[in-house]
């Protein structure tokens, strides 16, 4: 009988699965409702304003004088502004823009401080300090007054795409000090040194194992990356140095709004714009702390 009980308790135990750390922190992103909720949400609005076209057909550019401030109705769901264009069109276009905007600067920014910060990070030395001494006069200088003089010198070929190079160029220290410091870190592991034993090339060992172990904070960087492009462009945008009039954008509209008649009885024309950057900032927000706590070890959620 004892025989026969240790053969059924042997085969009633099924083996355990190891999860590895990204399904884990997959798991722990999925219980976080908040975290869920604002992706969602980011979702929504991403798909909503990049199908705009298939959505409204209506004009974003031509302006129509019989149709000047008109109130929300049927035929206008937001009302239209001061030249009679339909606001509810204007603002999926101008998420377009800013999503758009927002993106393009963040690949930029989180690509160029990340081989900035992990040559600086590898190598150390001479090289260290020359790179991060650049990267110390990038970010001394006045990030405002900057991209206003350089929009301001390059008036002739001013543009969406001139506009995220000028973002994206003066914003990528931050993410380099981030990077070196956690390639500082992790060179000095056992594998690492394994690695340059047996003849590895410096590129192979920063592309293969440094930046696959810090690649989690790039991650979560870049959720603050992505919200702090999208309120630049805005501001930018709402000042009139930022995206071209012409292109509708989220800070073009309330730039369009800065009248005092308007802000007091016109709300349709600044609150959807600007509910829909508040709400789109939060939300890049709490996915980035959802992310953050997926990925911290000690995190219990």
């Amino acid at each position: 009988m004892e025989v026969v009980t240790q053969k059924t308790a042997q085969t009633s135990i099924k083996p355990v699965k190891h999860l590895s750390p990204w399904a884990i922190a997959r798991r722990k992103f999925l219980r976080n409702k908040i975290a869920m909720v604002s992706f969602v949400f980011l979702m929504f609005v991403i798909i909503v304003s990049f199908l705009a076209p298939y959505i409204t057909t209506q004009d974003i550019v031509k302006v129509n004088i019989g149709q000047m401030s008109l109130d929300p109705s049927g035929d206008h769901w937001l009302g239209t502004d001061k030249s009679g264009r339909d606001v509810y069109t204007r603002l999926l276009y101008g998420g377009r823009v800013s999503l758009l905007v927002g993106i393009s600067c963040t690949l930029f920014v989180i690509v160029l401080g990340t081989i900035v910060g992990a040559v600086a990070g590898y190598f150390g030395g001479t090289v260290d300090n020359a790179l991060m001494r650049f990267t110390d006069f990038v970010l001394n200088f006045p990030f405002l007054v900057f991209v206003i003089v350089l929009k301001t010198i390059f008036i002739d070929v001013s543009g969406l795409w001139i506009l995220i190079l000028v973002i994206g160029a003066l914003s990528w220290g931050g993410i380099a000090r981030v990077v070196r410091s956690k390639i500082l870190a992790e060179k000095e592991n056992e594998y690492v040194l394994a690695s340059i034993s047996i003849g590895c090339s410096p590129a192979k060992i920063i592309m293969k194992h440094l930046l696959p172990n810090v690649l989690s904070t790039i991650i979560v960087q870049a959720t603050i990356v992505f919200a702090g492009m999208i309120v630049a462009e805005s501001g930018l945008s709402y000042l009139g140095f930022g995206v071209p009039a012409e292109i509708p954008s989220w800070g073009n509209m309330l730039s369009f709004a800065n009248e005092p008649d308007v802000l007091q009885s016109k709300p349709w024309m600044w609150v959807p714009p600007a509910l829909a950057i508040t709400l789109t900032i939060l939300s890049i927000n709490f996915v980035g702390e959802g992310i953050k706590d997926a990925l911290n070890p000690k995190s219990r959620r």
